[in-house]
């Protein structure tokens, strides 16, 4: 059940749906971490959710402008004092935001939902800029479906997928093998991999 009362905010239910599983996972793997940049925020509702369970941390949303009113919204209804309003950033044109909590990179980057989304060559250039901006030990952390060696993990997700490409030929589900290789070439490993329900994955990588 969710815990915001009935509301007009724009609303994700695969946000409400995954919220709790993927806190949990960030509440083991941000436990060290001070300043994380969220990509690609969407409706804020991750946000207001994980931040006030994070205290010990700051949370830094973000997205392109069209996103923000959105977000603040979402902030305005339920503030916590680590979240922070969101930055404009376009992965096509715009550098790695720095937090203006350290005025240093963050030391984490999480994003949901987004590589299936973009276009492959946006999915690249995320890569590079967080493994040129990461410091050392820093994580990546990325949630969504993948394919493994090759194939769909469930016919839902194939069913999916076939959406995708019929909207955007440029999105669609990718492969996990890829994924690991890309990050590979940006100096970021594979650290841990948590099956999620759905048939999705938590994707943490760790700047080498």
């Amino acid at each position: 059940m969710s815990i915001y009362p009935s509301t007009a905010l724009p609303f994700s239910q695969a946000c409400e749906n995954n919220k709790q599983p993927i806190l949990e996972v960030l509440q083991k793997e941000l436990k060290d971490s001070l300043h994380v940049l969220e990509v690609g925020s969407g409706t804020g509702q991750h946000s207001v959710y994980f931040a006030p369970r994070l205290a010990h941390l700051t949370w830094q949303t973000s997205d392109i402008l069209a996103h923000h009113a959105t977000i603040n919204a979402w902030h305005t209804a339920y503030p916590a004092p680590n979240l922070y309003k969101p930055l404009a950033f376009d992965l096509a044109v715009d550098p790695l935001p720095i937090s203006p909590a350290s005025n240093q990179p963050y030391d984490a980057v999480f994003t949901a939902n987004t590589l299936h989304i973009i276009s492959w060559p946006l999915v690249t250039k995320l890569f590079e800029l967080v493994g040129d901006v990461l410091p050392a030990n820093g994580k990546l952390i990325v949630y969504g479906p993948f394919n493994e060696d090759g194939h769909y993990t469930s016919a839902g997700n194939q069913q999916f997928d076939i959406s995708l490409r019929q909207r955007d030929p440029k999105s669609g589900i990718r492969h996990l093998e890829d994924i690991i290789a890309l990050a590979k070439t940006h100096h970021l490993r594979l650290s841990n991999k948590y099956a999620m329900p759905a048939n999705n994955q938590l994707l943490v990588f760790q700047k080498l």
